[in-house]
């Protein structure tokens, strides 16, 4: 018989990253939280947690998580299926843990679920990361679904296109004239400013080595924040690839310019959730799905 209370301690660490943090959520002390994770692998005669920062799941310890997370989740339908359970035995607004890139929150994402949560009473725990790498928290059992570039199913998922984001290089007029009066080229790419979300980020790479052929290593600016990465390009700090559907009106306005109009970096995207039917999570899938298709391409 699996101990619920071990679980969930497991769980929280990996969902956090964190002993400590993990602690904060369930009101006990870090080296409880230790304690019961200890526990846990010393029956199930495996280690569950790589330590360090962050904390992450081992294989097995994965498995234990995505476990955890679907128990809490089959509570949930049962609760909204039999409302009048004595005492309320589970939260009457269950938790859905997603991860999700920021460009997609801060342009369709949210527009898309957010009438579903509502009318479901439906928590959104909202993990952001970059879409290449979103399908690595579903495969560590710390999401339940993942917004991803990952076509291919994680182990015990599924896998559904959602649509096309389209990313276009642009700057501001000033700045295309000030670095690229002789055209957009390995050589002016290389001396002119560009923006990059995070290390992880790699459409300004990708956008370089579509017009050059080659790897371009440009001075950079490190702008971790949409709004703070949109606003630099408009100002004239650098260049960068945005959301076509967050510049639209700039484009209209003539605050941004196209750098190389017709070249494009399309970025298929797709939902991957668990393979196990859980009346919420498909639902959420079905929607997400149909409301994807009215803003991608």
């Amino acid at each position: 018989m699996l101990d619920y209370a071990l679980l969930d301690a497991l769980a929280a660490v990996v969902r956090h990253g964190s002993f400590d943090r993990a602690a904060s959520e369930l009101n006990v002390t870090p080296s409880a939280v230790s304690q019961r994770v200890k526990l846990l692998e010393e029956r199930v005669g495996s280690v569950l947690v790589k330590r360090g920062q962050p904390c992450v799941a081992t294989n097995s310890g994965a498995l234990l998580c995505r476990h955890t997370e679907r128990v809490k989740l089959l509570e949930a339908e049962l609760t909204g299926r039999v409302p009048a359970l004595p005492g309320g035995l589970v939260k009457a607004w269950p938790t859905l843990r997603v991860a999700v890139n920021d460009d997609s929150v801060g342009t369709w994402f949210i527009d898309a679920v957010a009438p579903f949560c509502a009318e479901r009473q439906m928590l959104l725990d909202l993990v952001i990361d970059d879409q290449d790498h979103t399908a690595e928290r579903i495969r560590d059992g710390s999401v339940q679904g993942a917004v991803t570039t990952q076509a291919e199913p994680v182990q015990g998922c599924r896998s559904t296109r959602l649509g096309r984001m389209r990313y276009l290089a642009v700057c501001s007029p000033a700045f295309l004239a000030r670095h690229f009066a002789d055209g957009v080229t390995r050589d002016t790419l290389r001396r002119a400013p560009c923006m990059d979300f995070n290390p992880k980020d790699q459409l300004q790479k990708r956008f370089m080595r579509r017009i050059t052929r080659a790897d371009v290593d440009p001075p950079l600016h490190w702008i971790p924040h949409v709004a703070g990465f949109l606003r630099a390009c408009v100002t004239g700090l650098g260049w960068g690839m945005c959301p076509e559907r967050m510049i639209a009106s700039h484009l209209a306005s003539g605050e941004l310019v196209p750098m190389a109009p017709g070249k494009p970096i399309d970025v298929d995207l797709y939902w991957q959730s668990w393979r196990l039917s859980i009346g919420w999570l498909d639902d959420f899938g079905a929607v997400l799905r149909e409301r994807a298709a009215e803003f991608l391409d």
